[in-house]
């Protein structure tokens, strides 16, 4: 009921798209019965959580943000909501996002922006100072990165525990760093992709938005496995894991990429990732600079992959079977073409354009084969870096802090994702996983993230020391001012964002 009654005071937020107020408070009063009986259905069991409106929920409006799915109410759950209601946990509601997930900034979707939380923060309040009297004050309010801005405001926020979004090239990493929580992103195949709409189906993954890296571990263990209705997940059973308290980093080795000194990276994050590996240093754990010397291409092969797999996928959206149909009753064609260009915004026709550009039978080898060969060089540059002893690489997450919207839309969707997925989208591209730690407030009162880099398969190794570093950081807390007068209470236990210290009865 609190995370309910905070989702309806911080409504200017945008964070969500459906909340799903009757369901969710069913399921709570279900949970609070297993708990008077002593027989809860897991860890999760009445752990409030939202999900990005791009993952398939029985009974519920899954729009991706876009015209051509508003209305749809899919028959089936995703699998990895399936996992977390049959946990017990508490869906609120659908998440904003980009318009199917394309972009960086949650700015793009058919349902408005998203704003992030810390615009309303005092950390942020008490550095902006307004340019101009004439200057409305909240017209400077930043985004949260993209595209499941929704998800990380959500939890941001404290309108829930923990969120699902989605990471494709960092749409979940991303929106982490710019609003403060923990991000997971998992390697690819350990979390089943049933359920979610495809972006880019060789390297979407399921991510995992929480306030702290414990939180993020336990999420995990509730969905990762295989799955039968995905044949890119893992086969072998997952053995869940309890995180230790990691108390001598001496063993560890620690690779700092130099490439991700890439152009366009303030000074503020450079000076904050020096600030970290001398933290590892000075706590005994090897850091070492490594090389990933075709790192410089991966944006343009990433480029080229997306839209081509993008083109593929979104040929289901016709108007015949399901979504929006155009009333053009001239012709097939005529009601084809009228319906994708009254239902996808131009970023997705666009991305649509060049990926069929990319696959023409005269440019498939030159564009398409030719970037699946740089990616399985780039792929193969994390090999040779883990193979050579690195255990975890230490990388910033984001170029600079979150920039104000009307700063933001300055430049197209295409240019702003290609800026900003420079230093996550390597790590979709080998399949890795990849986690996001808040690290510490910019000069402008705005969170800050680095990005650990883990082995294939490594969750456990890779949060283990992700939860040390944000053990050493002692990230803040956000003081939300707007939030504070409509709900006292729920400030009282938004220290323990743990999930283990608020799932026992």
């Amino acid at each position: 009921q609190r995370c309910l009654s905070l989702i309806k005071s911080t409504k200017f937020l945008n964070a969500y798209i459906t909340v799903a107020e009757e369901t969710a408070l069913k399921q709570a009063e279900e949970s609070e019965k297993r708990y008077r009986r002593g027989q809860p259905l897991g860890v999760l069991d009445g752990i409030p959580i939202a999900v990005k409106d791009n993952f398939n929920t029985a009974g519920i409006e899954t729009t991706c943000a876009s015209n051509m799915l508003k209305g749809y109410i899919s028959p089936y759950n995703a699998t990895v909501v399936q996992k977390l209601l049959d946990q017990g946990a508490v869906l609120l509601g659908k998440t904003n996002l980009d318009e199917f997930a394309m972009g960086s900034g949650s700015t793009d979707g058919v349902f408005g922006p998203v704003r992030n939380p810390w615009s309303y923060s005092r950390q942020y309040k008490e550095k902006s100072v307004p340019k101009s009297h004439s200057e409305d004050k909240d017209s400077n309010w930043v985004i949260t990165g993209g595209s499941s801005g929704g998800s990380a405001a959500a939890v941001s926020s404290f309108t829930c525990f923990a969120a699902l979004g989605s990471d494709t090239g960092g749409s979940t990493r991303n929106p982490a760093a710019h609003c403060g929580v923990v991000g997971l992103k998992p390697t690819y195949g350990l979390i089943s992709r049933h359920g979610l709409i495809p972006l880019v189906n060789s390297m979407d993954v399921p991510g995992i938005l929480t306030r702290c890296v414990d939180d993020a571990a336990v999420v995990l263990g509730s969905l990762a496995g295989h799955d039968p209705k995905d044949s890119t997940t893992i086969q072998d059973n997952f053995k869940l894991f309890e995180l230790p308290n990691l108390t001598d980093v001496s063993k560890l080795s620690i690779g700092i990429p130099k490439e991700y000194h890439a152009p366009g990276l303030s000074s503020e994050i450079l000076a904050l990732w020096s600030k970290a590996a001398d933290l590892f240093k000075n706590a005994g754990a090897k850091v070492i600079e490594v090389s990933l010397p075709h790192t410089r291409y991966s944006i343009v092969c990433y480029h080229v992959l997306c839209t081509a797999e993008v083109a593929s996928n979104m040929a289901r959206f016709d108007g015949l079977e399901y979504g929006h149909r155009s009333d053009m009753n001239k012709s097939t064609e005529s009601m084809y073409a009228a319906t994708r260009r009254e239902g996808f915004n131009a970023v997705v026709r666009g991305r649509i354009l060049s990926g069929n550009y990319f696959l023409l039978k005269q440019n498939y080898e030159n564009y398409f084969i030719k970037a699946q060969k740089v990616r399985r060089l780039i792929a193969n540059d994390f090999v040779k870096v883990f193979g050579s002893g690195v255990d975890i690489l230490l990388t910033p997450t984001t170029l600079s802090d979150a920039v104000p919207y009307t700063e933001f839309i300055k430049e197209d969707n295409r240019t702003r994702s290609a800026q900003d997925d420079i230093l996550t989208q390597a790590a979709n591209m080998a399949g890795l996983p990849a986690i996001n730690v808040p690290t510490a407030l910019s000069e402008r009162g705005l969170p800050v993230g680095l990005q650990f880099i883990g082995r294939s398969f490594q969750e456990k190794q890779l949060l283990t020391v992700a939860k040390w570093f944000e053990k050493q950081v002692k990230f803040p807390t956000i003081q939300l001012e707007e939030v504070k007068r409509h709900d006292h209470g729920v400030f009282q236990h938004q220290k323990s964002g743990n999930l283990k210290q608020i799932s026992k009865p």
